[in-house]
């Protein structure tokens, strides 16, 4: 058992293809925030080379739009930091005009539809608290 825990946050409303579209984004910003989440990389026998990954398991929660905004209130209210995947990022076709996006937002106002969650064990089980599997 790891003394860290990693959690996605997706509203189950979401299309199939836009739950693991966010996933990624989700998870490329929490190792971009979090290095020491990867592993090491990987060789096979014939000695091909592998990219590393991440080192523990991704627990994936599903949500409605309430509980992912008491979710992120739970977040933001302990300090953590911690990534976000907005609706609005479905239309936008580069990462400025992400960014640019959710900073012309106030964050009572981000149309929240994904969160990525790493940190101690403890405080994510708190954050994440009540929610269920992702179905």
């Amino acid at each position: 058992m790891y003394p860290t825990k990693t959690a996605l946050i997706l509203l189950d409303e979401l299309a199939a293809w836009q739950k693991v579209n966010v996933s990624a984004f989700l998870t490329g910003g929490l190792m971009h925030g979090f290095p020491e989440m990867a592993g090491g990389p990987y060789r096979d026998n014939d000695d091909n080379f592998y990219l590393a990954m991440i080192r523990e398991p991704v627990f994936v929660y599903g949500a409605d739009s309430q509980t992912i905004r008491r979710t992120f209130e739970r977040a933001r209210s302990r300090g953590m930091a911690f990534s976000i995947y907005t609706r609005p990022l479905f239309t936008t076709s580069n990462d400025a005009d992400n960014r640019a996006s959710v900073a012309a937002t106030p964050a009572a106002e981000l149309d929240i539809v994904g969160l990525g969650l790493h940190g101690e064990r403890k405080l994510v089980d708190k954050i994440v608290n009540g929610l269920k599997f992702l179905a």
